[in-house]
């Protein structure tokens, strides 16, 4: 009967559940989430923020590679995403008058030792200059790494 009741449209009576305070114990205060992209440093000039490419934590083989050697690599990455450009990137029409060689999004090569690293909680962030890009990819896994 209670089953017709429900589907006919009527409802039955809301269950309160009993205050699960606990005694002694103070409510912690909500700490205001803030974005990652707030915590990550702003390019400035005709620098760029660029992200190195974390390779993968197992070979094509199936080998499982330590973290040690993916630390490694990713160091040595020439491979990276453009996560921000500063306010004077690429505007020199006189260096550049076919146009910026990349964009916000793009994933760019760049050499092994340029730029400088920042470390980030969960990795690190390289500031290059503009002119240290040597070449645009679509996918960062089409380049031949170390390891």
């Amino acid at each position: 009967m209670k089953a017709q009741s429900s589907i006919l449209g009527t409802t039955s009576p809301k269950i309160e559940l009993p205050n699960k305070d606990l005694v002694g114990v103070k409510k912690s205060e909500k700490k205001e989430v803030t974005k990652e992209e707030t915590k990550l440093p702003k390019p400035t000039g005709w620098r760029m923020l660029v992200l190195p490419f974390r390779m993968n934590e197992k070979t094509k083989g199936g080998i499982l590679l330590g973290g040690e050697t993916i630390d490694r690599q990713q160091v040595a990455s020439q491979c990276g995403s453009v996560l921000a450009m500063g306010d004077a990137c690429y505007l020199d029409k006189d260096r550049y008058p076919n146009g910026p060689w990349c964009k916000v999004g793009d994933w760019i090569v760049f050499a092994r030792y340029a730029g400088s690293r920042i470390e980030i909680d969960g990795g690190e962030v390289r500031l290059l200059n503009e002119d240290e890009v040597l070449a645009t990819v679509e996918d960062p896994t089409d380049i031949l790494h170390k390891y």
